[in-house]
């Protein structure tokens, strides 16, 4: 039986998340924008209500291409209230479309938000070494700092336990337990 991490339920979209996507070191900024408004829109919600809706936002936001969502008006606004496959947050989608300019700020600063957000931790992954669930932090340092730069910048939704989430799901932190069979994969696996 193969082993994972203890968040992990028998939700075959929470496996396959987990198994592929969780903690792997991600540099594509389109990607990297779809992650950073996901967990925006999770917050106060179950990561697994967004896995079951992601699809859909990406329908709805069509496919997190940043400079089309930084474009829209009110009446894309009124359009995405209206769609039941997303979170309709009125605070949330408008924090998208913020997010999606902030976003544009940043590459045009730094070349790339992908350079920007990596700085955070000198373009590596911190691999932890957790033996149980309850040993993951929910926010750090780093996450702390992030939240704050990203904050400065323009965003929103980007609070520390945010911006922590995050980094585990782009890989900019390995915290696969060290039971997981995930755990050495992504550590070992030149993927950066």
């Amino acid at each position: 039986m193969t082993k994972r991490c203890a968040w992990v339920s028998d939700d075959e979209l929470y496996i396959h998340y987990h198994d592929q996507e969780w903690g792997v070191p991600q540099f594509d900024d389109q990607k990297l924008f779809e992650l950073l408004i996901l967990e925006g829109a999770q917050a106060g919600l179950s990561w697994s209500t967004i896995l079951k809706k992601r699809e859909n936002y990406r329908q709805a936001f069509d496919g997190f291409e940043v400079i089309k969502v930084a474009g829209y008006d009110k009446k894309k606004i009124h359009e995405l209230l209206n769609n039941a496959g997303i979170v309709r947050n009125r605070l949330k989608i408008e924090s998208t479309i913020r997010n999606a300019k902030a976003f544009l700020e940043i590459q045009k600063k730094y070349g790339s938000f992908n350079q920007y957000i990596w700085s955070f931790v000198d373009g590596k992954p911190i691999v932890n070494h957790f033996k149980e669930l309850k040993e993951l932090p929910a926010k750090t340092w780093i996450s702390d700092a992030m939240s704050k730069e990203l904050k400065k910048q323009g965003f929103n939704f980007v609070g520390s336990t945010i911006c922590y989430a995050f980094m585990q799901a782009v890989g900019m932190v390995n915290d696969h337990t060290v039971d997981c069979f995930r755990y050495k994969q992504v550590s070992s696996e030149n993927l950066y």
